[in-house]
């Protein structure tokens, strides 16, 4: 039994999460990931697959705040009393 798995089997207590477990998260989390769920191989290690869903979360944030701050120039560029300005302040009003 190696040292990890030997140190995990020691700690006690119904907190823990079994690797059975972990392995069926990572394998939910590459279903969730468009580029994960793209590629044609099965196995990967559950760092790449958490890697790879770090890097999808910071892109998604920066989509978030880019298309932000075009709402927020766009409802600069238009009357504040508009139908569309409604609309802007709503989307931005999370």
């Amino acid at each position: 039994m190696s040292s990890r798995k030997s140190s995990r089997s020691r700690q006690s207590g119904s907190s823990r999460i079994s690797d059975d477990q972990i392995s069926d998260l990572v394998t939910k989390l590459q279903h969730l990931i468009p580029e994960l769920r793209r590629r044609r191989s099965d196995k990967m290690s559950a760092s790449k697959v958490l890697q790879e869903t770090c890097n999808y979360i910071r892109n998604l944030h920066r989509e978030v705040d880019d298309l932000s701050d075009r709402l927020s120039g766009f409802l600069a560029s238009t009357d504040d009393n508009s139908a569309e300005a409604a609309i802007i302040r709503s989307l931005l009003d999370y």
